[in-house]
């Protein structure tokens, strides 16, 4: 007889709680309580991450952390709310970022485009739909456009997490190969502050350097790329070939 306990669910769903305030002076003076709506997730160390709910029922915003002792003492599960409202717009909003993403990988980036507007008018701040969007721009070499997202982009720290890693590089790629240099050099740098050591960010930044005709700096990226790997194959052969008499 197998002895295992089935692991608890981890939570995930809509929250409240009330915030009380005093406002006006002497005889005028009184309180206000205010309610706020969160959608909360555990994660896999059993922490909670907590993201405030927009006008259109979905995530939005910067993510904050607490602690699961901290949700159960000040946040009230709001369960039908989760089942009616907040669970099929989170669905919806899923849906449409998937077509978005299949129509982009098709290369019908104007439908692309249109499906990942649709995004942003649930969630301006989405991350995976100013990306996609923002990839369709340049897939069509319109820089301008580009520009604005990639502007829009460079605020967000979360675009630099993990999860949206693949979507992050794909960007950087796409800027330096419409030879927007200074814009991926930028997009890098600011990642390097947000991520841990990723010898990949050092190499894409030497690969934009080299290519903006900056050999010397684009030497010193590759080298610190491989200080953290040193059998990195392409930081190797960008450093060999900057080495010859046909780099620097």
């Amino acid at each position: 007889m197998s002895t295992e306990l089935t692991p608890m669910p981890k939570i995930k769903g809509t929250f409240s709680t009330k915030l009380v305030q005093e406002i006006g002076t002497g005889t005028t003076k009184r309180k206000v309580i205010q309610s706020f709506l969160y959608f909360a997730e555990e994660k896999d160390n059993g922490e909670i991450g907590l993201r405030v709910l927009n006008e259109n029922d979905v995530p939005a915003g910067e993510e904050q952390i607490i602690s699961k002792e901290e949700l159960l003492e000040s946040f009230t599960p709001e369960v039908e709310l989760y089942i009616s409202t907040v669970f099929p717009a989170i669905q919806h909003l899923n849906k449409t970022l998937a077509k978005a993403d299949r129509e982009r990988q098709h290369g019908n980036t104007f439908t692309a485009e249109m499906e990942y507007g649709k995004a942003l008018k649930i969630d301006e701040d989405n991350i995976r739909a100013n990306f996609g969007i923002g990839l369709c721009y340049l897939d069509r070499n319109e820089a301008e456009k580009a520009t604005d997202v990639f502007k829009r982009l460079i605020d967000l720290d979360a675009a630099f997490g993990k999860q949206h890693k693949h979507l992050f590089n794909d960007f950087g790629i796409s800027l330096r190969k419409n030879e927007m240099f200074d814009e991926a050099i930028r997009f890098y740098t600011r990642a390097l502050g947000l991520t841990d050591n990723d010898e990949n960010i050092y190499f894409n930044i030497a690969r934009c350097l080299y290519d903006k005709g900056q050999k010397k700096e684009s030497l010193e990226y590759a080298e610190k790329c491989l200080a953290i790997n040193p059998q990195s194959k392409p930081a190797l052969k960008l450093k060999k070939f900057l080495r010859t008499k046909k780099g620097i």
